[in-house]
């Protein structure tokens, strides 16, 4: 991902099927996806296209500007959200994105941050009407019907704090494993932050690892062998803890257990 000098409308369609789709839709894939888990990108695509959805990258998308913007540098925020919102105006259909926070970031921020441009502005609000976090594409554009999972053994979820007090995706993360069919194990104080929180994690270390502690402790009581999400920030560092603490759980974004019947 990168900001380019080409025409921000430019499009690269992604290992379409070859069939007549019903619908089109983007993939936002966030800047965590792109660099450190692109299988989870590979992952949505996988899913999407499985239900017949051709799924197009806007290629010269980057940072949707939420770091810049949480640490209270708004110049840099703006530019990139304004950069955000030419490279997704131009296309047609749903913006997928595989994380609350990035789409609570185009959602909630965007119009405000550009609100000194009416153009930008109007764009923005466009834009953000647009935007569905995976599971909420999935429960309220797709239906689950249809989807299996790989997943072998019990597994539990976490709703990361974006999802569920910005976008209200509580339970929607739970209905597609029920859907699914896999034996999901309650996990305790679910609906507590990981620790992570971006620069929270940086800024306030001490308070960060007690939450994150704590949130482990509740996936280890749960007897589950995989730990699911829909937000990789919260994923990476429950994953970080429980690899340090020697905790044996695998650690999954939910489109990562999604298969196609065929594949399962």
């Amino acid at each position: 991902m990168f900001i380019g000098a080409q025409p921000a409308h430019s499009s690269q369609r992604l290992s379409l099927v070859g069939v007549e789709a019903p619908g089109t839709a983007q993939l936002f894939v966030t800047c965590i996806v792109d660099a450190f888990y692109p299988q989870v990108g590979r992952a949505v695509v996988d899913v999407l296209e499985s239900r017949g959805v051709a799924v197009e990258f806007p290629e010269y998308q980057t940072c949707c500007g939420q770091p810049a913007f949480n640490a209270g540098h708004r110049k840099e925020a703006r530019a990139m959200a304004a950069h955000t919102v030419k490279v997704l105006d131009a296309t047609d259909g749903p913006i997928v994105v595989p994380s609350g926070s990035c789409a609570a970031m185009i959602i909630d921020h965007y119009a405000g941050l550009l609100g000194d441009d009416e153009e930008l502005a109007a764009a923005a609000r466009r834009v953000g009407a647009r935007v569905r976090e995976f599971t909420q594409f999935v429960v309220d554009d797709l239906g689950v019907d249809e989807l299996t999972s790989s997943a072998s053994g019990p597994v539990t979820f976490h709703p990361s704090c974006h999802g569920l007090r910005h976008l209200g995706l509580g339970g929607y993360g739970e209905r597609v494993l029920d859907q699914v069919g896999v034996e999901r194990k309650p996990l305790v104080a679910a609906d507590e932050c990981c620790g992570f929180g971006g620069l929270f994690a940086v800024e306030m270390p001490e308070i960060s690892g007690a939450l994150m502690d704590t949130k482990i402790d509740h996936v280890e009581a749960t007897g589950a062998g995989t730990l699911v999400g829909y937000d990789m920030s919260c994923l990476m560092h429950l994953a970080g803890g429980m690899r340090r603490r020697g905790t044996p759980v695998d650690v999954r974004h939910i489109a990562e257990i999604l298969t196609d019947e065929d594949e399962s």
